[in-house]
């Protein structure tokens, strides 16, 4: 497949990438700023991603330049549009109308050009902390002013496409977490672990849905190349290990201290605040097999990136 790709600087967005290309389709990633513009983890995803796509840099979805884009080649398969606003996406004065006019701008232009190059498929990139997504307590509120508008900004893709008549699909994201994520909560583990000290989860209690992005990555994949094949409105909502924060971290632990020559106690606090729903997860089960993913190779692989990365001996 030739496909358009946005979002290509993200986390989970080069490991799709790299997914993609691997699987022998052509990607065209577009990325915001210009390559010298980023920084840190992401200038280091932005570097690996470009060896598996067609980099194009300063090229914000929605803009006339990445319309002139669409409109530059003969042919396109899939637009797989993962983009989205994410500034300050942790606080509550995170600007939600304007993320979502942001994350479907010109929208309407947009499938019209791409209709006049043949492409009739579209891949959406939804979270499980939107507003009804996944599955857990009810009702099924959007954890923040981000979750709600990544719920929105799917209404009104769908919406325009349905409008349009173009096919589109929607890939739920639940926790992904391994190699090039920013630092969060595994990253807060094995930096204490390595430092001698003992990390402490604070909400051991919440039910989640931690997922090898290796894993997420592949069906992912899958995911894309079903719906372009099948042209029919789909839905994945990839799960992947579900299990109470407190589980996971000791799952985590286990993992890594059979594999590195390192300490990996926990201190679990007992948790009295639940400002989030308790449980939020994802529903569709995979099967590792169908996917050619070997789970004790991924955890080989994370536990060999963090001891590259943080080891200081």
């Amino acid at each position: 497949m030739k496909i358009l790709f946005t979002g290509s600087s993200s986390f989970t967005g080069y490991w799709f990438i790299q997914e993609l290309a691997k699987a022998g389709h052509e990607i065209l990633a577009i990325f915001r700023k210009g390559r010298e513009e980023y920084a840190d983890i992401r200038r280091e995803r932005v570097e690996r991603a470009i060896q598996y796509c067609t980099p194009v840099f300063n090229c914000e979805f929605g803009s006339e330049k990445f319309i002139d884009l669409i409109l530059s080649e003969s042919q396109w398969d899939v637009l797989c549009h993962h983009a989205a606003d994410v500034t300050n996406y942790k606080s509550i004065d995170f600007d939600v109308h304007s993320a979502v006019a942001q994350n479907t701008k010109n929208i309407r232009k947009i499938l019209e050009a791409l209709e006049k190059r043949n492409c009739s498929c579209i891949v959406a990139t939804g979270s499980v902390f939107e507003q009804d997504e996944g599955a857990g307590e009810k009702p099924l509120r959007a954890f923040s002013p981000y979750g709600l508008s990544k719920g929105l900004t799917w209404q009104v893709l769908k919406f325009y496409s349905d409008l349009a008549g173009m096919t589109i699909g929607k890939f739920v994201i639940p926790n992904p977490f391994g190699p090039f994520e920013e630092p969060r909560f595994t990253t807060y583990l094995i930096k204490n672990w390595f430092a001698g000290h003992t990390p402490s989860v604070n909400t051991p209690l919440y039910v989640r849905d931690n997922i090898h992005v290796t894993l997420l990555a592949k069906a992912y994949k899958t995911f894309v190349a079903d719906l372009f094949e099948n042209q029919s409105p789909e839905k994945l909502n990839p799960s992947g290990y579900v299990e109470t924060q407190g589980a996971f971290a000791k799952r985590f632990a286990g993992e890594i201290s059979q594999r590195l020559d390192i300490s990996c106690e926990l201190v679990l606090h007992d948790q009295k605040e639940f400002s989030e729903p308790k449980i939020r997860i994802n529903t569709d089960v995979l099967n590792p097999d169908e996917f050619g993913w070997d789970e004790k190779k991924a955890w080989d692989e994370l536990a060999a990136y963090y001891m590259e990365r943080f080891s200081t001996s």
